[in-house]
């Protein structure tokens, strides 16, 4: 199955993906060739160039940056490593599809490439790669990591609340919510009300006063945007006080009922709301394109490039070998990444709606 990942954790789609070439902006710490692999033609085409956006403003005049055709079909990934090889690439982003890396890892290994993607989550492919050896990032969060920080949300900030857990019936709302159970229940706690609902409907008038008949304050959702804009609306109509917290879906369009003050999520920030992104952002949107997607991830996704070839440079060894424990200031904030390759600390991030935006309640390095 060939499978996409967007922003939103619950959503994958599948994509053929074709390539072009970029061009170069400011001027980088390192210099390098750079392989980018995202969609740039058919309905995923904005994804594509969201990747292209950020991989262009971040690269400098002394990068060469090439674009690969990635097709996400199985066994493709091999092609696009010898092409990646054959450039000269000493470092690789995008990486969209699963079906590319498993195949594209091994070789890259034998031609000494690194790989950095911003989109792929499956914990089996970082453990084939652990396991051999490939150069390989995940500037991405890992399967489970939403779950882990919405149990760990409860855990530290409201464990002497009840707690209710409802999903949608969809196999993204009721994994999660079965995720999320397991870990509040080994922790001490254990949910007062948990059914699955019916999404997609004008009110949740019903599930509201089950809620407060069970007793429940605090009522994580493993649904749409929408369903708990429906929900939290509903329990202020009903004069109810329950706290609603979503997932990462949470990052949709406010419509069609729109969010009220107070609604939780648990998701990735809005990274160009972020500090560390202003100067970027500032420079993207007077050029007329907005820092949103992968926009931002794919331009901290080449910050690493220069901090690996930096690093590598200065300590007189391999591109690959100077992936492990690398950190880095991005765009995206500090960027630290563990003895194995992953991102040392979960990204995700409780934030609360207010007005017209979420807002970070904690720290990014919490």
């Amino acid at each position: 199955m060939r499978q996409i990942c967007f922003p939103s954790a619950a959503s994958c789609r599948s994509v053929i993906v074709f390539a072009g070439l970029l061009a170069a902006a400011s001027a980088p710490a390192s210099a390098a060739v750079i392989g980018v692999v995202s969609p740039q033609s058919g309905p995923y085409a904005i994804i594509g160039e969201q990747v292209l956006r950020g991989a262009r403003a971040a690269a400098g005049t002394g990068d060469q940056i090439v674009a690969i055709d990635e097709s996400c079909e199985q066994g493709s990934g091999q092609a696009v490593a010898e092409k990646l090889a054959k450039a000269g690439a000493s470092v690789a982003i995008g990486f969209l599809c699963v079906e590319t890396l498993s195949g594209a890892l091994p070789k890259l290994k034998e031609a000494g490439i690194a790989a950095i993607t911003v989109s792929v989550r499956s914990k089996i492919l970082m453990e084939d790669a652990q396991r051999y050896g490939w150069p390989f990032l995940r500037l991405a969060p890992a399967d489970g990591e939403e779950a882990e920080k919405l149990a760990q949300t409860i855990l530290t900030r409201f464990q002497n609340r009840p707690i209710a857990l409802v999903d949608d019936g969809t196999i993204y709302g009721r994994e999660l919510m079965s995720a999320v159970r397991q870990r509040l229940e080994t922790g001490g706690i254990k949910p007062v009300f948990t059914d699955t609902f019916r999404p997609g409907q004008e009110q949740q008038l019903a599930l509201v006063r089950r809620l407060v008949k069970a007793g429940a304050s605090h009522v994580i959702v493993g649904g749409d945007r929408s369903d708990v804009a429906i929900m939290a609306r509903d329990a202020i109509a009903d004069t109810t006080p329950l706290t609603f917290i979503g997932g990462d879906v949470m990052r949709a369009a406010n419509r069609p009922v729109a969010l009220t003050d107070g609604v939780l999520a648990v998701a990735l920030p809005s990274y160009g709301d972020l500090p560390a992104a202003a100067a970027v952002t500032q420079r993207l949107r007077a050029a007329g394109q907005e820092p949103d997607g992968y926009t931002l991830p794919a331009y901290a996704a080449i910050e690493l490039v220069h901090a690996t070839i930096a690093r590598a440079t200065a300590g007189n060894i391999p591109v690959p070998q100077a992936l492990a424990g690398l950190s880095a200031e991005t765009v995206i904030g500090p960027v630290r990444f563990s003895a194995s390759h992953e991102l040392a600390e979960n990204p995700y991030r409780l934030q609360e709606w207010r007005g017209k935006g979420f807002r970070l309640l904690e720290a990014e390095t919490d």
